[in-house]
Parts: structure tokens; C-alpha cells; sequence
């Protein structure tokens, strides 16, 4: 077994959800196909340079494009976060919030304007071409919900969105585990829109204030929000989170003209944190 390669234990944590079909011709191995696909994401090389232990790397992409297609990197991850719950591995105390930006190669460059999963969904056009990663994690620095825009999106106006993504699925009957008990984000998150939407779900808050929002309450008489410190100096397992999926070439420098295939590779990205 190879460095980027699925360990046993991993394998059989998620081979269920990738079941051959039952009729029609064999298949290639599923395992040796997603291990291309991770030496993919691993290394940021091209499809056409994939080593041929992977088999054929036309089929390799083509099973990449269809499990992007039919939702089956997103169902991998949810299983996962699943089964890491039912045991206790997910740290619901406290949810960090941040955003990474992350630069466009050339190559992502000259996909056709408009339809679905285009490039231009995830680039922005400010500084060049660029992506960002909108990123939320629970306590223990594992990725629970995120996602992609364009690198000129501000961080404030996709907190929602990202927390409307965690879901995480109970063994048993029973709505999906949604809520965290605080939730702790830098100053490009302090809005007074932000702090209600929390505060309506019954979630704590530690966000710093901007100065002009500070120096806002000092003129109207207010009293300043309330900062728990030793709660916002644990924010930094978003920063670690994203150290360990910037790790993935495919990932630190989006190549993919597809915003589609690009999200199912910080898709993978995040199940890869999640196995054992």
C-alpha cells in the first residue's frame, strides 16, 4: 500500500456505499479506481499522467465525473460523519468558521460561460482568478459543512449557508444533528445579521467586534459584546484544517474547469480527515 492510498480500515468503512451493480459486464476494482482518483488529489497531476497501476486513466476520470454527477462523494462523507457520531467523535461543543482563498492555475481558465459546474461559479474576478473555501469544523479540527464561491465573496455573507450544510445524520430515528453549542469566527464575521441568526437557533456566540462597530456602541452608550476568550482561542483548529487539506496539490491550486469537480475533490478531501 502506497502513501495516498486507502488503508483497510478505511476501505471497509466506505466499501458498503460502493457496491458493484448486481447485472451487467464486470467492472474495474472500485478500491484501485479510488485510489487513482486520491493519487489525484494528492499530487495535483494531470488524469492523462496517472500511473498505470490505476488502470486505464480514462476510466479512472470518467468514474470521477460520475460519482461527482450522482452525489456519490457527498453520500461517502455523510456516511462517515455518521458513523464518527454514533461513537462520540464529533466534538459539537464548539463550530470554528473561516474562508481560504485559493488561486486558479491557468489551466482552470477557458471553460464555456454558463450551464452547470462551470468554472466560472468558482472564480472570482477580482486579483486574478481565484476560489474560496468557506469552511466550518468541529472542535477536534475535523470539516463538518462548507462551501465554494468565488475568491471577491465575502466570508459574513456565506456563515449561513455553511451551517445550513451540517447535517449529520442520527443511527437511529430521530431528526439530523444540526446545531452546535457555540459557534466562534473571526472579525469578517461580526454583523449584527449574523448574531441573530445564531442567537434564533439558540447558539452561543464568540466573535469579535470590529473597532467601527465598537466605537459604534461607545457613541450610543452601549455596552460592548462579551468575548470568551479562552472559547476564541480554539478557533485555530479551523486554521489546522485547512493546513491538512492544503496538503492535497489538487486542492491548494484548483486546476478543474468544473466548479463541480473541483468541490468534489475538497469533498474527498474532507472524508479523507474523516477515516481512520
Amino acid at each position: 500500500m502506497r502513501r495516498h492510498e486507502l488503508t483497510d480500515e478505511s476501505w471497509v468503512v466506505i466499501a458498503p456505499l460502493l457496491a458493484p451493480p448486481r447485472m451487467g459486464r464486470p467492472v474495474r476494482d472500485r478500491r484501485q479506481v479510488l485510489n487513482g482518483i486520491l493519487w489525484k488529489l494528492s499530487t495535483g497531476a494531470a488524469w492523462r499522467d496517472l500511473p498505470e497501476r490505476y488502470g486505464p486513466w480514462k476510466t479512472v476520470y470518467e468514474r470521477f465525473r460520475r460519482w461527482s454527477a450522482d452525489g456519490t462523494w457527498d453520500r461517502l462523507l455523510a456516511h462517515v460523519q455518521q458513523h464518527s457520531d454514533a461513537i462520540g467523535a464529533v466534538d459539537w461543543s464548539i463550530v470554528c468558521v473561516d474562508s481560504t482563498t485559493v488561486r486558479a492555475h491557468q489551466h482552470a481558465a477557458g471553460a464555456r460561460k454558463g450551464g452547470p459546474g462551470r468554472a466560472r461559479r468558482s472564480a472570482g474576478p477580482r486579483g486574478g482568478l481565484t476560489t474560496k473555501i468557506h469552511l466550518a469544523c468541529d472542535g477536534r479540527g475535523l470539516p463538518l459543512a462548507f462551501t465554494v464561491t468565488g475568491g471577491n465573496v465575502n466570508d459574513c455573507t456565506q456563515l449561513e449557508a455553511v451551517m445550513a450544510r451540517i447535517r449529520i445524520a442520527r443511527p437511529g430515528p430521530g431528526r439530523p444533528r444540526t446545531r452546535p453549542g457555540r459557534v466562534v469566527a473571526d472579525k469578517g464575521y461580526s454583523s449584527l445579521k449574523i448574531r441573530a441568526y445564531l442567537r434564533r437557533r439558540g447558539i452561543a456566540t464568540t466573535i469579535p467586534e470590529r473597532i467601527d462597530q465598537i466605537n459604534g456602541r461607545i457613541r450610543r452608550g452601549e455596552s460592548r459584546c462579551r468575548l470568551d476568550r479562552a472559547a476564541y482561542r480554539r478557533r485555530n483548529v479551523v486554521e489546522r484544517c485547512f493546513n491538512r487539506l492544503k496538503q492535497n496539490k489538487a486542492l491548494a491550486t484548483r486546476y478543474d474547469k468544473r466548479a463541480r469537480h473541483y468541490q468534489s475533490l475538497v469533498t474527498l478531501a474532507c472524508l479523507r480527515l474523516w477515516l481512520p
